[in-house]
């Protein structure tokens, strides 16, 4: 079984070091792990942003399963890049897994980003008086349900792990889900 590792990680000071661990975590439990760094693309050239993508949808296409990293990126919210790629892979009915290092629901970090209060009706809004999804998720249900209806619940651990980026317990339970999925 192949898996593309999708996250933020790819941004980390010590990406490569990380992509090479989670490689490792992956040969170890018999399947192939696919890091999006393992494409080989010169950032000075003037469509850099393009061979990302479309080497990223390549390893994606190759690949049978996604573990995608939904660890609140740069907000309340799990990475928009790898958003997508979750989106990409449950279309095309591929198994998805994916966990996050961070065990809080998305409404009780929206407030840490902007004030937010509460309606005479119950519902939460920001403070531009947008609703701000509050069914318990740890993100948005579209991604949660994806997991729960292609692929397993989102892994989570019960407390945060001092060290979010570089702890990869919950990553490793999600590549134990995955090599004992039948081909």
């Amino acid at each position: 079984m192949h898996i593309y590792l999708a996250g933020p990680d790819v941004f980390l000071p010590d990406a490569l070091d990380i992509g090479n661990k989670k490689t490792d975590i992956c040969r170890r439990h018999g399947v192939t792990g696919l890091y999006p760094l393992d494409s080989a693309i010169d950032p000075a050239t003037h469509d850099a942003s393009l061979q990302i993508f479309k080497g990223n949808e390549a390893m994606m296409d190759a690949a049978d399963a996604i573990i995608a990293n939904l660890t609140p990126f740069r907000g309340p919210g799990a990475d928009p890049g790898t958003v997508y790629e979750l989106g990409y892979m449950a279309g095309r009915g591929k198994l998805c897994l994916a966990y996050s290092n961070e065990p809080s629901t998305y409404a009780e970090r929206v407030p840490h980003f902007t004030k937010v209060t509460r309606t005479l009706e119950k519902r939460l809004i920001d403070s531009d008086g947008l609703t701000v999804e509050d069914f318990g998720l740890m993100d948005n249900l579209m991604m949660i349900h994806a997991l729960d209806l292609h692929g397993s619940p989102l892994v989570m651990p019960q407390a945060r792990p001092a060290d979010i980026w570089h702890d990869l317990t919950a990553f490793e339970a999600c590549v134990r889900l995955a090599a004992r999925k039948p081909d």
